[in-house]
Parts: structure tokens; C-alpha cells; sequence
């Protein structure tokens, strides 16, 4: 039977066993984790209420602009760069509060592995000074898939606005669906590099060809647990939200459904109360998917390099 000083057993794990250990970082470790993404999950969801709620007369101009049956230029542009900015700026809190979390989670897994304790200070510590690699890495892989789709979408483009639009718009959509393919397979080569990055200490580009070394021959697996979790975390963080969304539709009168018909708007109320239920669904659910992606990205240097035998001995030493 495998030492299992922390909370994996020192082996080549399983997809159960790795979803099973980053519950067990959570549990474990709930004082730092959920201490931390507490205040991302509070910050990023609390600011994205306020842009959004700030952005309502947008929403209003998007309702116009569907009754209209002849809008005009300025009506549109208005309207579109207006749902535009809120989004924008929405994901971009939400992108900045993720890495935090996430480089504190690598850090707060990396030590669950040998069964140490660490406190969120201690995680932040470590983690701060490798932040803004973390997020040159978060948005350089995007970039890439986006740089990706947009160039093979491009021969397309050229001969449609040269005059031939059906055999234009069929060539990229070709050529889109090419790109996706590709971008997809990249960004699941590089999703190990983030762990990769933080507790390796690389570079961007060394921890991004770190990635593709540990994922190499073992793409549909990779991909295969990063999904589970995926579902399992949406699953979870509905569940969690479902309450706060049904309240939200009492304290209204207004659903959700509504909203994504686009029959109404959502306003401040609502707003409010359904950014609680979001801010408790990202604080449970995001040291979950990070601790997947450390725990997978442990996992592949155990089958690849050995690292048990290294983790077994840093263990037995107390280092």
C-alpha cells in the first residue's frame, strides 16, 4: 500500500482520487482556502454587482434596440459598446481575483500533498511574488487561442469582403473550426503551467513547455478530469446559488428566465441578492477546480519523473 502522508497516497492517482484529495485540501486546509477566496470571491462578485448594476441603463438601451425595428447607427454603437464594457470589466475582476486564488491554492496543495499545515498568510507570502507571472501567463494563453482563431479565420474573411461572401463565410467557418481545434488542444497542453509557473518557480514560456513535457501522451486524460471537475464545480456552485436565485425571484418578482429572454432587466435587488449566492458558490468551488489542477499536475510528475519518492522523502524529513 502507497504512503499517503498528506492527502494523496504517493502513486500514480486515479480520476476519483484526485478529485477526492482536492476535497481533502479544502477540508483540511478551510481556514486558509476559504479565508482567501472568502475575499476574492467577495471582492471580484462585489465589484461585478457594482458594474453591472451601474451599467442597468444599458441593459435598457439593449431592450430598446430589440423593440426597434429600425434603429440607428448611433443607437446601436451606444448600446453594444455599453454591454460590452460591463462584460469587460466584469471578467476583468474576476480574472485578477482568480489568479490570486489560484497561486495561493498551488501553494496551499503543494504542502497538503506531505501533510503539512500552512496559514493563508504563510500562502501568501510565497504566492505574491510569482502574481504578476501568473497573470502574464493567464493572458497570454487566451491571446494565443484568440491570435489562432482569428488567423484562420482570415483567408476567409479577405475573399468575402473581396466580393465572394458564400464561399467566404464557408471557408471560415473551415478555417474556425480548424483554429478551434488546434486552440483547444494548446490550451489543454498549457493547462498544467500555472502549477507549473508557482511551484517550480519558471518562467511563463518554462512553465508553459513544462506543461506540454507533462501532457504530452496524456492529452484525453488531462482533459478528461479538468472536465469532471468542471461539471462537478458548475454543479456544485448551482447548487449553492439556487437558493439565493430563488429568493432574489420572491423578493422581485422578477426569474432568471426573464433576464436571458431578454423580457426584462435585472435591477439593483436582484443584483444583490443573487451576488451572495455567487460569492458563496466561488468560495467553495474555486479551491476546488485550483486544487484539481495542482493535484493533476503532481499526478503526471509521479507517472513521468518520480516526484513520489522525492515527495515521500521531503515528507519523512519534515522539509
Amino acid at each position: 500500500m502507497a504512503p499517503k502522508p498528506g492527502v494523496i497516497p504517493l502513486r500514480p492517482l486515479g480520476a476519483g482520487e484526485i478529485l477526492d484529495g482536492a476535497l481533502s485540501v479544502l477540508r483540511r486546509h478551510w481556514r486558509a482556502l476559504l479565508g482567501v477566496t472568502f475575499v476574492v470571491a467577495l471582492v471580484t462578485q462585489g465589484l461585478g454587482v457594482v458594474i453591472e448594476g451601474s451599467l442597468l441603463d444599458d441593459d435598457t438601451r439593449l431592450q430598446n434596440l430589440r423593440d426597434d425595428p429600425n434603429p440607428s447607427v448611433g443607437e446601436i454603437m451606444r448600446a453594444v459598446s455599453g454591454a460590452f464594457a460591463s462584460t469587460g470589466l466584469t471578467l476583468l475582476v474576476v480574472l485578477i481575483g482568480t489568479i490570486a486564488a489560484t497561486a495561493m491554492v498551488a501553494v496551499v496543495a503543494s504542502r497538503a500533498v506531505l501533510g503539512r499545515k500552512v496559514t493563508a498568510g504563510e500562502a501568501w507570502r510565497e504566492a505574491r511574488p510569482r502574481l504578476p507571472q501568473m497573470l502574464g501567463l493567464t493572458l497570454l494563453i487566451p491571446l494565443i487561442a484568440a491570435g489562432i482563431l482569428a488567423v484562420a479565420a482570415l483567408p476567409g474573411a479577405l475573399i468575402a469582403l473581396a466580393g465572394a461572401e458564400s464561399g467566404g463565410a464557408a471557408l471560415a467557418s473551415l478555417g474556425l473550426l480548424g483554429g478551434a481545434v488546434t486552440a483547444v488542444w494548446l490550451v489543454v497542453q498549457w493547462s498544467l503551467a500555472a502549477p507549473a509557473l508557482m511551484l517550480e518557480k519558471q518562467g511563463i514560456v518554462q512553465a508553459m513547455k513544462r506543461s506540454a513535457k507533462l501532457v504530452r501522451n496524456a492529452w484525453w486524460r488531462v482533459l478528461g478530469v479538468q472536465l469532471l471537475a468542471a461539471v462537478l464545480v458548475y454543479i456544485a456552485s448551482s447548487i449553492v446559488q439556487a437558493p439565493f436565485l430563488l429568493i432574489a425571484r420572491g423578493v422581485t418578482g422578477d426569474s432568471v428566465g426573464s433576464f436571458l429572454s431578454g423580457d426584462s432587466t435585472p435591477g439593483w435587488t436582484f443584483l444583490c441578492v443573487a451576488g451572495i449566492g455567487a460569492v458563496l458558490g466561488s468560495m467553495l468551488t474555486l479551491p476546488i477546480s485550483s486544487g484539481v489542477t495542482a493535484l493533476l499536475y503532481m499526478d503526471q510528475r509521479i507517472r513521468r519523473e518520480g516526484l513520489d519518492i522525492e515527495l515521500l522523502r521531503a515528507a519523512e524529513k519534515g522539509e
